[in-house]
């Protein structure tokens, strides 16, 4: 949402903000600033309330609410699929007859089954916060195609040591070590600097302090032995704040660089998210408790974790087969 502020025109007291790289102005109608203060939210709320009820005006309204998260940048893309399709149709209007024809015309584009529910997810929850907020009077259902169940795939540590070897870059190397040593998930690994990383207590912090915006799974974490060998060696040659660098520059995707490493060894559907599955599949097969595990992961609640990992433990559900002995 833009920021407000009080400024003075011609010795009276103005509501301004910006929008863009325009400046609006709007006289308050008083010199008195306590009282400019008392007024001047509700007006602002008022003069920028959006107008337009069409899923493109309730998209943009919806962006603009959330500026700086990082749903509006993931959301650009979907809207780009989504655009053609519903931008100027009524928000109250949208039917499951929509809903049906989309997801008929991205099946027919080789589009899969997760990726048109993730995209008709975000169009209910624009239209969700719309009702919310009395843009329209109330958000009809959105139909979406069943979401499909969770890859069950993950690597055992033979084949991550011979992952390891396939990696031919030694940017890619320290993010696979990276990775499996701290389950985290792609983005908090590669948006990492060397500022988080402890070598005194050897622990790293995978959350920025400093980004506000809601990020999952992101928690402190100990280095282990191997994991600060290697951060120790790319320490010394680093010409970046960031921990996987490659040229001297941040490292955006290790997708491609995973994928033709897990080719080699016979894995290609090794995956960065791969990695962090299979970091937490070690944790349990070893016997940790879920509740650890969970705090690891950076999981805000471990009945999420308890519900993907628990049939890993060795002794999951062990005592009660037991009982059923003939």
């Amino acid at each position: 949402m833009a920021e407000w502020r009080i400024t003075r025109l011609s010795g009276e007291l103005c509501l301004t903000w910006d929008e863009g790289n325009i400046r609006r102005r709007y006289r308050l109608g008083t010199s008195n600033p306590k009282e400019a203060a008392r007024i001047a939210p509700s007006r602002f709320a008022e003069l920028t309330r959006p107008r337009g009820t069409t899923v493109g005006d309730l998209w943009a309204a919806y962006c603009l609410d959330k500026a700086g998260r990082s749903v509006v940048t993931t959301m650009g893309y979907t809207w780009k699929a989504l655009e053609p399709h519903f931008a100027n149709i009524e928000g109250e209007a949208v039917t499951v007859a929509d809903c049906r024809a989309y997801t008929d015309q991205r099946r027919k584009a080789k589009r899969k089954d997760g990726s048109i529910h993730t995209e008709l997810g975000h169009l209910r929850s624009v239209l969700v916060w719309a009702q919310k907020n009395r843009l329209i009077a109330h958000a009809p259902h959105i139909e979406r195609p069943s979401k499909p169940e969770p890859k069950e795939g993950y690597l055992t540590r033979g084949e991550v040591a011979l992952l390891l070897d396939a990696a031919n870059v030694p940017h890619i190397r320290l993010a696979i070590r990276l990775l499996i040593a701290t389950g985290a998930r792609s983005g908090a690994a590669l948006e990492l600097v060397w500022d988080r990383v402890d070598f005194k207590t050897r622990m790293i912090q995978l959350r920025n302090p400093f980004d506000k915006a809601k990020r999952k799974g992101r928690a402190t974490v100990p280095i282990n032995d191997s994991l600060l060998a290697a951060l120790q060696e790319a320490r010394e040659a680093a010409l970046s704040p960031y921990v996987v660098e490659w040229a001297g520059g941040r490292v955006k995707s290790i997708k491609k660089g995973i994928k033709t490493a897990g080719e080699a060894i016979g894995r290609p559907d090794a995956s960065p998210h791969m990695l962090r599955h299979s970091a937490a599949v070690w944790l349990a097969e070893d016997g940790h408790s879920m509740d650890e595990i969970a705090q690891f992961l950076g999981h805000e609640n471990s009945r999420i974790t308890f519900k993907t990992y628990a049939r890993y433990s060795p002794t999951y559900l062990r005592r009660l087969a037991a009982s059923l002995e003939v």
